[in-house]
């Protein structure tokens, strides 16, 4: 399948814990995870808008080929049309989230690398520019989320 998964792990105690009570008191995980997987794409939608990664670094530049070729939204990195921001999709299955986009250039885009000699701007140098990803305010919003279903489970 064309497109990007990342797989990423949160190496925080005070997470992992809660995530663990979480389990241990409601039995599942997948109510919280589908509340994450919404705060992840709104926050991951959001740096889209601030045109940056994660890490709160700013993506590079479009070059001056790719502004010549771009017909609208000149201003914008990583939006045409809006497609890579809009089909970003959370998949919740049993104890695991995955965030993923099926469009055809997410990859090059996360990753970064080199287009192809068929492709619209051959043989190019594509700067990574990476738009999944945990920032900490993720991280903080995921341990609020995992609280609050905690929370719940005492009811």
């Amino acid at each position: 399948m064309a497109g990007t998964r990342l797989e990423l792990t949160l190496d925080d105690r005070v997470v992992q814990q809660a995530f663990q009570d979480l389990l241990r008191r409601s039995g599942t995980l997948e109510p919280a995870l589908r509340d994450i997987g919404e705060s992840l794409i709104n926050s991951t939608r959001q740096r889209f808008e601030d045109q940056e990664g994660p890490d709160g670094e700013p993506w590079e530049p479009l070059s001056p080929t790719t502004l010549g070729l771009k017909p609208k939204n000149t201003d914008k990195i990583l939006i045409r049309e809006g497609d890579l921001m809009r089909d970003l999709v959370p998949q919740v299955t049993g104890d695991s989230l995955e965030i993923t986009n099926n469009r055809i250039y997410a990859a090059m885009q996360q990753f970064g690398g080199q287009t192809s000699p068929d492709s619209m701007i051959p043989n190019r140098i594509i700067p990574a520019r990476p738009f999944l990803g945990f920032s900490a305010t993720d991280e903080q919003d995921i341990l609020a989320i995992a609280r609050e279903h905690l929370a719940g489970a005492f009811e």
